[in-house]
């Protein structure tokens, strides 16, 4: 297996990067390599002689404030459209950066493209119930207008991520909504119900809210659209950063640090994708390695094709 990171993506590129792959380096399976995609001669400032590393050149760098589609067709030679390039070509089984969101999502949706079937693809994240369980939530932000028919294909993609990646057979599938009963909601939330109900391939329990949802009691999948997954998911990182201070050492807490996490992957297309943190340090960037290793093992991508 071959994983190709972004060495410029990120706050601290490249040498946190650098940092953080080669903490990754003695963590990883024996078998599996990693390619850093980015300027050479400033890699190589970090990356120490023998490291065991591959470094791809890649002279042009996407910044955060470069329009993503624009700097997709203009910068042919930065670190993500080489890398995406990589993948799709088979020289790199997983791609993970720190970067542009925007350029990743580009690169995601018009070079590696959707598995066909799937309307929209998501992107999730999972973290620890106050029981130790873990709660996977989608969409965390790619779609923030989310129809129907995509929202019950989430519960499909989540119920396969809560199995392949968290280790849940048969995974509690609920509908973030305003009340728990039946017929609660605006129309999307109503119409996105009745869909679930009829979904065979996942266990659907109905309606949740809010107040479950770190409780683990009544789902292990989460659905919602991306605004709102998107507002979740900066808030259950704020609790991380407000009760760490004051010496809160608790499991579900620390699955909030978004360190830990290491990045979130894009659910929904042909291949291994992982968006990390903009402000990742190299914990983070090391984590988002295990992270890209985890999701090309497990065989999700599969699932999703022979689903859908």
């Amino acid at each position: 297996m071959r994983i190709g990171i972004d060495a410029m993506g990120g706050d601290y590129a490249p040498s946190v990067v650098v940092e953080g792959a080669l903490i990754a380096k003695g963590k990883i399976d024996s078998d599996v390599e990693i390619v850093l995609y980015g300027v050479k001669s400033e890699i190589q400032k970090y990356l120490p002689e023998n490291s065991g590393i591959e470094i791809v050149d890649c002279p042009e760098t996407i910044e955060m404030g470069d329009h993503p589609a624009e700097a997709f067709k203009k910068k042919p030679n930065s670190s993500i459209v080489r890398g995406f390039m990589g993948l799709a070509g088979g020289k790199i089984d997983g791609f993970a950066s720190a970067g542009s969101t925007g350029a990743m999502m580009v690169g995601s949706m018009y070079v590696i493209k959707a598995i066909e079937g799937i309307t929209r693809p998501t992107i999730a994240t999972h973290y620890l119930s106050t029981k130790g369980t873990p709660i996977t939530l989608l969409d965390v932000g790619l779609n923030a207008d989310c129809k129907p028919e995509v929202l019950a294909q989430y519960g499909s993609m989540g119920s396969i991520y809560a199995q392949q990646i968290c280790g849940i057979e048969n995974p509690r599938v609920a509908l973030l909504n305003i009340g728990s009963e039946e017929g609660k909601g605006n129309l999307t939330a109503k119409a996105t119900f009745e869909l679930l109900k009829e979904v065979k391939d996942i266990n659907f329990v109905g309606n949740i809210e809010g107040k479950h949802l770190l409780d683990g009691e009544v789902a292990d999948v989460i659905i919602c659209d991306g605004f709102i997954g998107n507002i979740l998911l900066k808030l259950l990182e704020s609790l991380y950063e407000t009760l760490k201070p004051e010496g809160v050492n608790l499991p579900y807490i620390d699955s909030m640090n978004y360190e830990v996490v290491g990045g979130t992957p894009v659910l929904g297309i042909n291949k291994t994708v992982v968006i990390g943190h903009g402000a990742s340090s190299a914990t983070a960037i090391c984590n988002m390695v295990l992270a890209t290793q985890k999701s090309v093992k497990s065989g999700i991508i599969e699932k999703f094709k022979q689903l859908f």
